[in-house]
Order: C-alpha cells, then structure tokens, then sequence
C-alpha cells in the first residue's frame, strides 16, 4: 500500500474518503475545518450538534459529500479528550481509519496528521506513527486459503500537509514503512504452521535476508552444534526429526568503531512439551513458540533498512520440541556450551535450555548489551496478561533505556524482581542447576536460570508469551501475531548512543 504526501489541502484531493478527527472536549470547530464545514453546507456541525458524532475515542460516523467537494465520502473519527492523545493513540486513530476503510471495500482514503497540534510531536515521529497504525492494520495472512472471494485492497493513503512540514513527514513515512514491513514479517513467520516454518525454513529466511540486505549469515549445522559442546540446544533437539539450526546473522554498518548489540530470539518452532507433554487443548498455539526468534530476525532486518550506526548480531537456536524414542528425559543432565551442568527436571521448560547455549555463545562478540526474547513462560502471562511483556536483567540503565522505548513504541514492558533469593529455587542436587524452579515465581526462576549463562555484559530478558499473540481485535493489531519485539528493539537500537 502506498502513503503518499501531497502539500495540499485536505477538501481539495480526490478520494474515496476523507478523515476529519475532533476532540471530544473541543466544542468548537477550528477555524480550518470550518472552512471545511462551510463547503459542506454545515453537516459536521449539525451531526455534532444532533448528538450523531460526540469525539469519543475511535467513534466514527461516515457521511456522504454530496459532491461538495471532491473526495465521495467524509469520514468523522473521534479523538478522546484532547490532554490524553498520545503517539500510541495516533496509530490506534490511523489503524481504526485504515480498517473501516478496507471494511468498507475502498481503494483510497485521505487525512491530515490528526491531533498534532496536541501531540507537538517532530513531524517525522508523527509520519512513522501514522504509517506503523496503517501497515499494522492492514495484515492479513492469506496465504493459505483457497477458493474465498479476493475483496478489494486499500491502495493509497494521501497525508495532506503544510510545505514546511513535508520533508520530515516523508522521511517518518519511509521509517515507518521499513520497520511495518520488518514486523509484518516477523508476524508471517509467527503465523505459519509448524509443518512449514520449520527450523529449515527460519534458515532458509535468514539467509533470504542477508542477501537482500547485505549481512553475514552463517546457519550451523547439527554436527557443528555438537562439535561446539552446545548440548542444552542438541539435548532439546534430539525428539525431533527436523535437524536444529542455529541462525547468526550480523548486521555492521559501514561506521567503523559502534557498539555491538547481540539480539537472541527463542526459536522453538513447535513446542509439544517433550517427554513432559502439554495438554493437547491449545497444543495448536505452540506454533508460536519461535516468537522471540522471529522478532530478532525482523528487528534486524528493520536495523539494516534504516542503516542504524550500530553493529546488530541476532543469534536464533531453532529446533522442535517432540516426545519420541530418542528424546531427552526429565532426570537427565547436560553439559552445556558454558561448562555449567543442568538437570532437566520438565522438557516442557526447553526454552532455557537453548537460549542458554546462545547466551553463553553470544560473549564472544564482547558486546555492550545482550537482549534475549521469549516465549518463555505461562508464569509471564498469567502475572501481566497481554498487554506487557515481562522484563528482568542484570543492568538498571538497559532496562530503563528499553521500559522508554517501550512507552514510545505501545510495546510496554514491566520489570519483574531477579533478586538472588530465586537463585536457589533452581540450585540442582547433582548438577550446577536445575531448568525448573517450581510453581511460584516462574517467570522469575525462568530468568533467574538464564542469568546462570550470561557473561559479565549488560543483559535483559523479556518475556514475550503474552504479547507474541492477540485474540481479541486491537484497533491497529488483528487477532492473531502481534510482531511484538520489533519496534522496541528499534527504537532502542536508533536512541543508543542519546
């Protein structure tokens, strides 16, 4: 879909619909749409005034023009109280215009940038939000089904703007877009079903990626993975058929002498439990499990796009977790990559044990920062539901940095303790740990473990099991994947060195 600016005013360009949004406790009209109004023989003030549009927050009411002026339709959106509009409402505003839209079967809308002048955000921050609520809005996995009626696209968004302001918007526009596209490629991965994002196929995309984008790939093979000592990984992988990959894929920009960020994303492309089985209601979910590696894989994906002066390493162990004949056993120990001895006491618990392997791996690069993300527990969800992604690490600064770029971005985290009294609920009798600590605290326990692993550089986990995936309609997200992890990593990524 194209968004496209043009430095006109709004009643003068040609569309299918236009967007007007009004304040609920604005009960005037300013002065430009008045103008507006006017032209339209006073049909917005009288829909106001009869009680048929109030501003509510996403409210909408679709009224025809009449030929009045030349776009066919006028679209009123409601914006909520003026002091409350934020950059998040923004794209929940512009995601909520774009789906009537496409509801509606129309192949065009235009708008303003609307409550700016509440915001008093730069017009660039403002262009990217308004793009992130349109491409967010408009996806939708059709890939696989057959024989359903194709329904007309949303082709073109106009944005009228002032002269002044039209550089920096484009320039928000063409960020926005490269970070959507990134996250709506991290959603198709999160997406497709297990007999096709296999740990093959997260490889056969990673390197897709790198030629595209110019990055080093390497894709270590199961003899290279033993060979290394990575046996936490190999010791998850031994139920499936499906050979283990472990993805490396290394973003350096062409500044020299930048800090080195290492991205670790979960990459369990079906998780069945193992030999601990999970309960087959719902089972069809764990599909998902390889959230967290699909978003390091969209996220520097978007780093390389938008040439971020940073050097960006995503790590992603991708294996199956199946029950079978030669899988791995609760009871059983391995020696992992770090040295460090884990008694499996759950395989359901698999995730920690291949991003331990990856966490310890990842201190060859001698980075400034270490971020992992997963789907790692149902402690996490339960704890924060779907609207945080938990957060523990070992550095206060990295975890304020990314609590404000997840207020930036809509993508919020919350801080879970990590104080060393959870270090003994995963203290092992007959090895270095356990990779379960109990019920209570699980979450907590899960990072307490990861953080058994880590070098002596900042780190943060997040836990990601109850943002990865939505079932309830948002007004710039559908059901289904989220992309969550992209743009937080992004904006993390693009204020490093402020």
């Amino acid at each position: 879909m194209k968004i496209r600016v043009l430095e006109e005013k709004i009643e003068k360009i040609v569309s299918e619909i236009m967007a007007l949004g009004f304040f609920e406790d604005e009960k005037r009209l300013e002065p430009r749409l008045k103008k507006i109004d006017a032209r339209l023989n006073g049909m917005i003030a009288a829909a106001k005034k009869e009680g048929d549009f109030k501003g509510k927050f996403r409210e909408t009411v679709i009224l025809p023009t009449q030929k009045l002026i030349p776009p066919k339709r006028l679209m009123l959106i409601g914006l909520g109280k003026k002091k409350e509009f934020t950059l998040e409402k923004l794209r929940q505003i512009f995601g909520t215009i774009a789906k009537t839209v496409k509801k509606k079967e129309l192949a065009s809308f235009s708008s303003m940038i609307l409550g700016k002048e509440a915001l008093k955000a730069p017009h660039d921050t403002m262009g990217q939000a308004v793009t992130e609520g349109i491409l967010f809005s408009l996806y939708e996995l059709t890939k696989f089904k057959t024989g359903s009626e194709k329904k007309k696209e949303v082709k073109e968004c106009i944005l009228a703007v002032e002269t002044k302001d039209a550089l920096k918007t484009k320039q928000g526009i063409t960020r926005g877009r490269i970070i959507s596209e990134a996250a709506n490629f991290t959603k198709d991965l999160v997406a497709y079903p297990g007999n096709e994002a296999t740990p093959s196929y997260l490889a056969k995309k990673a390197r897709e990626t790198a030629r595209k984008l110019n990055l080093k790939c390497k894709i270590m093979q199961k003899p290279e993975i033993e060979k290394l000592g990575m046996n936490a990984f190999i010791g998850v992988a031994k139920g499936s058929e499906e050979p283990p990959k472990f993805i490396i894929l290394e973003y350096r920009p062409a500044k020299k002498n930048v800090d080195t960020i290492v991205i670790i994303g979960k990459g369990i492309t079906f998780d069945s439990g193992g030999i601990s089985l999970k309960p087959g209601q719902g089972m069809e979910e764990m599909k998902n499990d390889m959230g967290g590696g699909a978003a390091v894989l969209g996220a520097i994906r978007a780093a390389a796009g938008l040439k971020i002066p940073l050097n960006i390493i995503a790590l992603v162990p991708a294996t199956e977790n199946l029950p079978s004949g030669t899988a791995v056993k609760p009871g059983d120990i391995l020696k992992s990559y770090s040295g460090k001895t884990i008694e499996v006491i759950n395989t359901d618990a698999e995730g920690r044990l291949v991003l331990s392997d990856a966490l310890a791996y990842a201190k060859r690069y001698q980075p400034k920062a270490v971020i992992d993300l997963a789907t790692l527990t149902g402690a996490c969800e339960v704890a924060l539901g779907n609207f945080a992604t938990g957060m523990m690490g070992n550095d206060e600064k990295l975890i304020a940095r990314i609590k404000k770029a997840g207020e930036e971005t809509g993508e919020r985290v919350w801080q879970l303790p990590l104080w060393e009294e959870y270090d003994e609920l995963i203290k092992s009798d007959i090895a270095d740990v356990k990779n379960l600590g109990g019920r209570a605290g699980g979450a907590i326990t899960a990072a307490a473990f990861l953080k058994k692993f880590v070098g002596d550089f900042p780190w943060v986990h997040l836990d990601i099991a109850g943002t990865v995936w939505t079932k309830q309609d948002r007004p710039y997200i559908g059901k289904g994947p989220t992309g969550v992890g992209v743009r937080l990593l992004i904006e993390l990524f693009r204020n490093w060195g402020k």
